[in-house]
């Protein structure tokens, strides 16, 4: 008999001291995402590196049959609006309610807050349960950075998430999710009566679950997988994942979301509870024993740019191509707003020479460089609109360079394939410096987003991604070396520095750091 799976996806990483929350219509936009497909339109995100997308191929590869609700997605922000929350949550447990199928898979972030629900994934898991009572198996995608609740948990049958940082295994995370709820169905999938506890799911679910907390924050910088000493880390998921453990996960987590259960979980699935609990516990313990490794450091903005411009100009350098400068505390990919001067004032102090920076999110600036022409000079006040102390504003005149409508292709590891559009981009010049300046607000994660700019990466000497570690899918391949500067902006980059208030008393806030008091 053919299955039939109900599909949906809602996404959104909520970064809870950010300057600006995300409305209706910002998933309506999409914001580098794609822009709410619904129905049968949800089904082209196939051929994308999204959750879902491998969650179809590996559905249809199965036989199965798909119904698909909607897919909606919004640049890091603050809170989500209560209206967005109710009225996408709504549509999708509205499908839900009306039935017709075997499962459910949802393509979830893990660290949505919203201004009604501290915990919006648990908050839409725990509708889906109740509509589909406790027989319908319930499957989820994750990022690597959500924060695991206990409510998620224990309305899901299996929550499974990436394993890289950039995400490049999105669509395998989705695959995996099918290969979870294969399982389930070969089992029967039936959710008995409540047995509860860490080493198994409520309920008697058909797979055993463990799951560990840990007791410290980590910086997002630290969790990049294509260093230490996260990748060997996620070496370890792969190497306990065998005979009686059918799933592992670690969640490093999202450190700006302030809420009790914001930080990393470890958890995982299995035929028994021993293998779950084993293959969990010594995950757990090995990052204990790693914690101090997790630490990260960090250069202020002119220090970033003197050593990106050292770098650049020594021949003797085994590498060729620009030094790459993350701009990790404008990160719109974690809640900033992509709009910071710190470090293009760090650029020009330095009459930095072939570099560029992007992207600068800015719709005025751009629509004014579309008024002006190719060639203008404009005077501008860039920056200064997030309230961070030391965020002030740039001033200066810029030649309008190129000028684009902003539509563009991703080409690169990360959302291979998915079609974007910025609105009007510009292309803007202030001595050795050139700045791409966006009417959307994305992370400067692929190397087209320069293009679109008319800017071309690989010739620069010097490039500032507003971004924190995405970028090094795309940009890796063709960088010298790579910094990270801490230029003032709204996404801290040591948790540590937050104002927190509602964490869980004594939880470390950053690794080796001092503990939350409450």
């Amino acid at each position: 008999m053919t299955q039939t799976i109900l599909i949906a996806g809602f996404q959104h990483e909520t970064n809870t001291f950010a300057p600006s929350k995300a409305a209706y219509e910002n998933f309506a936009r999409g914001e580098g995402h794609p822009a709410m497909p619904r129905g049968a339109a949800m089904l082209e995100l196939r051929d994308v590196n999204l959750p879902a997308g491998g969650f179809i191929r590996a559905a249809e590869a199965e036989g199965w049959a798909l119904v698909p609700v909607l897919w909606a997605g919004a640049s890091p922000s603050a809170h989500v609006s209560a209206d967005a929350y109710e009225r996408i949550a709504g549509e999708i447990v509205a499908a839900v309610e009306r039935g017709g199928f075997d499962a459910v898979y949802l393509d979830l972030h893990g660290a949505m807050v919203s201004e009604n629900f501290d915990d919006g994934e648990g908050e839409l898991l725990a509708r889906v349960r109740r509509a589909v009572g406790p027989a319908i198996p319930v499957v989820a995608s994750l990022d690597l950075h959500a924060n695991v609740t206990e409510r998620m948990l224990a309305n899901a049958d299996a929550l499974v998430a990436y394993r890289t940082y950039p995400h490049v295994d999105m669509a395998e995370t989705g695959a995996r999710a099918a290969a979870l709820l294969k399982t389930l169905f070969e089992r029967g999938g039936q959710r008995g009566g409540e047995s509860g506890g860490e080493s198994g799911n409520p309920r008697g679910a058909s797979l055993a679950r463990a799951v560990r907390r840990l007791p410290f924050l980590i910086p997002i910088n630290g969790m990049c997988t294509l260093l230490e000493p996260s990748r060997s880390m996620y070496a370890l998921l792969g190497e306990h994942e065998q005979g009686a453990v059918r799933s592992l996960s670690f969640a490093p987590g999202f450190p700006a979301a302030d809420f009790p259960e914001c930080g990393p979980v470890i958890w995982g699935y299995g035929d028994t509870p021993e293998a779950a609990e084993a293959a969990v516990g010594a995950l757990y313990e090995r990052m204990l024993a790693d914690e101090a490794q997790w630490q990260v450091p960090f250069l202020a903005p002119d220090a970033a740019v003197a050593e990106a411009q050292r770098l650049a100009a020594d021949a003797s350098h085994a590498k060729t191509g620009p030094v790459v400068i993350a701009d990790t505390q404008d990160n719109p990919g974690a809640g900033a707003d992509s709009n910071t001067a710190g470090m293009l004032r760090a650029l020009v102090n330095a009459n930095a020479q072939d570099a560029a920076m992007g992207l600068f999110f800015d719709p005025q600036a751009a629509a004014a460089a579309h008024a002006a022409g190719v060639g203008a000079t404009l005077a501008l006040s860039l920056g200064g609109k997030s309230g961070v102390p030391g965020d002030t504003p740039f001033e200066g005149n810029f030649e309008v360079v190129a000028l684009s409508d902003g539509r563009c292709r991703y080409d690169g590891p990360m959302m291979h394939g998915m079609q974007v559009e910025m609105g009007p981009v510009a292309c803007l010049r202030i001595g050795g410096v050139l700045l791409a300046v966006s009417s959307t607000k994305a992370q400067m994660l692929d190397r087209n987003l320069y293009r679109v700019a008319g800017i071309e990466p690989e010739r620069m000497k010097i490039l500032v991604n507003k971004s924190s570690v995405h970028f090094r899918a795309d940009f890796e391949p063709i960088a010298r070396a790579v910094l990270v500067a801490k230029a003032p902006g709204p996404m801290t980059a040591d948790p540590a520095d937050l104002p927190w208030k509602h964490l869980k008393p004594g939880i470390r806030l950053r690794p080796r750091g001092p503990a939350f008091a409450g």
